[in-house]
């Protein structure tokens, strides 16, 4: 089954936010790759939506609905509702999520 891709605005600013501070910190050229990267693996989501899994700190709350793939330390949360993907952050997976996962996903 063939999914259309969706960016939630949220996780247009997750990028967006990727970018400044990895172009700030390192160099354009890193963050040209990147988010080539990044945007492979969520565009890959459009042919294999189901292959991610439920992100822990969900799990552990009983909220299944989610679920996440991975790109080094990038962590892509999205939703599978029928025929479309909603991607709805891309996260830093050094970062401590929980309550940052709770606060955007409930809303």
């Amino acid at each position: 089954m063939k999914y259309n891709v969706y960016f939630i605005s949220d996780a247009e600013e997750d990028i967006f936010s990727i970018y400044k501070y990895v172009a700030i910190n390192d160099s354009v050229q890193k963050v040209d790759t990147l988010l080539e990267n990044i945007e492979e693996k969520i565009s890959n989501l459009s042919d294999m939506a189901n292959r991610g899994h439920t992100p822990p700190e969900l799990e552990r709350i009983g909220i299944y609905e989610y679920r996440e793939v991975h790109y080094k330390p990038y962590r892509i949360i999205y939703q599978i509702i029928e025929s479309d993907v909603y991607v709805h952050c891309v996260l830093d997976g050094r970062r401590e999520l929980e309550d940052l996962l709770q606060e955007r996903l409930l809303r």
